[in-house]
């Protein structure tokens, strides 16, 4: 019954929150999610305790944040999160300022994908 709960509400719990959010709804599945640029921004004792699969830890507040973003190349898709949505909507503009074309912001933060987490 609770797979059944589960699988309803991710099949129809996205259209009623898309008629009433004007914004889009974007859906990652788990395969999806292993094959993208994950990073979570959160500090490394934040990671340490819980992060999404297959993330990589770039810290927000490091000095060198923009440095180690330069590894990765500016057309790829990046998705960022940190625990509530806050950092991660700063590195998605520092992203977009310095070049990077496809930048997502997790909204919600880690909370909101525990579907996803690796503790």
């Amino acid at each position: 019954m609770r797979a059944f709960c589960i699988s309803f509400l991710l099949m129809f719990g996205t259209t009623v929150v898309a008629q009433i959010s004007s914004k889009p709804i974007t859906e990652v599945s788990q395969k999806e999610l292993e094959s993208v640029v994950l990073i979570d921004v959160r500090t490394p004792e934040e990671f340490a305790a819980g992060h999404l699969e297959h993330a990589r830890n770039i810290n927000w507040y490091d000095a060198d944040f923009a440095a180690q973003m330069a590894t990765i190349d500016k057309e790829e898709t990046i998705y960022l999160y940190c625990k509530m949505g806050g950092r991660s909507a700063k590195a998605q503009e520092k992203l977009k300022a310095l070049g990077y074309t496809h930048v997502v912001n997790l909204e919600g933060g880690y909370a909101s994908y525990e579907f996803f987490r690796k503790e």
